[in-house]
């Protein structure tokens, strides 16, 4: 397999060739049609004015003229009306013309063979040292016709340019492939070292380094490599401690199970301390579907596999009934209850919202204090929805904030070790809200209480339904 390196150089100079092609290509389409007409009538016009020059001076000497012509860069056969020629100046590498077209000079005629040269797919015209690429005309001296045949000797004229340009030429492709493998090399450099840190974060090391210093599409590319490295790692922690949670919250319960139930098997166990292991163990069992409960529906928020069955939800209505059946362990604890809410429906799944409240209002009771306070307000103002929780139960610091809504994280175990619970609650609670394309927001204060707020908006046409 070739590597990027060769690819980039290989395609480079592979443009450099196409673009030298075409570009050869069209000067020999601007020459054909352009520079060749411009040239026949060029050399034309001068080798008029020389005919016209031997006829004015008669006394001159034909020859030493010719001689002296060619000497300044022409290229001269002269023929007179018995077809005697003779050439002046550098030989021509080809010296067919045919006779038909000499007779037609001698007559009068002038013969335009810069003009009609035959096109070719190079730009060779111009260069082509053959006799038919001259310039024809009639000349007349001291009473004698002649057929004078003339065209510029390039190389006499230009040779120091065919070289100078042939060096040029060569510098310029062996330049540019040097530089074409050095900024090829500057070009692929980031990308290997973002080939090198993708292999080391496939074999699940995510201490990845990259330079990314750059401001074009190479260094976004490796700050978004960096970022997705960081939220990988990040992935991976999660998925470690929630396998560890997990297996924690499971096998707390089953050893219960298993030791009761062990304990059950002792026939001479009064009745009553019977039915209390049995009791036990049934609060074991619920806490298993609870959280298998929770583990389910948290997978179907995560994989956003949650059709829901959106009608139009009385939320006062919804919190009243949830209060209720929640009064005793609110009257147990002594707590006083506060509420506020309007009287307004907004569109979501009854039972989706319904779970948030609950897992809001429980948090609320569990972790405040004896004898606390829990406000419930629920309040809209244009097209949103605002709810508020708040309690004045343990609080949180700055850190637990930042955590409190991923999966399975609890907040300080000393001070929470009397309080059951799976760390789901709050993560599910935050997925139903974006499911919602609701917002919700947390403030707290370690030891004097939290505040969750939660906006949803009233009418919602863009959540999923069944």
């Amino acid at each position: 397999m070739k590597s990027l390196y060769v690819k980039f150089i290989f395609i480079t100079i592979s443009i450099m060739i196409f673009s030298s092609i075409c570009s050869f290509v069209l000067s020999n389409m601007y020459y054909q049609q352009k520079l060749k007409p411009e040239n026949d009538a060029k050399i034309t016009k001068i080798a008029l004015e020389m005919a016209q020059f031997t006829e004015k001076h008669p006394n001159m000497n034909l020859d030493d003229y010719l001689h002296n012509l060619s000497s300044i860069g022409y290229q001269l056969l002269i023929v007179d009306e018995a077809g005697n020629e003779q050439f002046f100046g550098a030989p021509f590498r080809e010296k067919k013309l045919p006779d038909a077209v000499k007779q037609q000079v001698l007559a009068g005629e002038t013969f335009h063979g810069i003009r009609n040269f035959p096109n070719k797919t190079f730009v060779t015209g111009f260069f082509a040292n053959e006799l038919d690429n001259s310039i024809g005309i009639p000349l007349t001296h001291k009473g004698q016709k002649y057929a004078l045949f003339i065209r510029p000797d390039i190389k006499l004229m230009f040779n120091e340019m065919h070289i100078l340009f042939g060096w040029l030429l060569v510098l310029m492709i062996l330049l540019s492939i040097v530089m074409v493998i050095i900024s090829t090399n500057y070009l692929v450099k980031p990308i290997s070292k973002l080939t090198a840190a993708t292999k080391r974060l496939a074999r699940g090391n995510f201490d990845v380094e990259l330079e990314t210093k750059g401001k074009d599409e190479i260094g976004e590319l490796s700050d978004s490599f960096l970022r997705m490295a960081h939220q990988l790692q990040r992935v991976e922690e999660t998925r470690k401690e929630f396998i560890s949670n997990i297996s924690h919250d499971i096998q707390s319960p089953l050893s219960n199970i298993k030791g009761y139930t062990n304990l059950l098997e002792n026939t001479s166990l009064p009745l009553e301390e019977r039915k209390n292991y049995i009791a036990i163990i049934n609060s074991e069992i619920n806490r298993l579907t609870s959280l298998t409960k929770q583990l389910l529906l948290l997978a179907r928020l995560d994989r956003d596999e949650t059709f829901m069955d959106v009608k139009s939800v009385h939320v006062g209505e919804q919190l009243k009934q949830l209060i209720r059946s929640y009064q005793w362990q609110i009257a147990e604890k002594g707590i006083t209850l506060e509420l506020a809410l309007s009287d307004v429906a907004i569109d979501g799944d009854p039972s989706l919202l319904n779970t948030v409240w609950d897992n809001l209002l429980s948090n609320a009771i569990k972790y405040n204090k004896e004898n606390g306070h829990i406000e419930i307000t629920a309040e809209h103002e244009d097209s949103m929805l605002t709810i508020t929780f708040k309690d004045t139960g343990i609080g949180l610091n700055s850190h637990e904030i930042d955590k409190i809504f991923d999966n399975f994280y609890r907040v300080d175990s000393a001070r929470t070790s009397t309080v059951a619970g799976t760390g789901l609650g709050l993560s599910i609670v935050d997925s139903i809200v974006q499911l919602h394309d609701g917002h919700i927001s947390i403030q707290s204060k370690e030891n004097e209480g939290t505040s969750f707020t939660i906006e949803l908006p009233i009418s919602n046409n863009h959540i999923r339904k069944n």
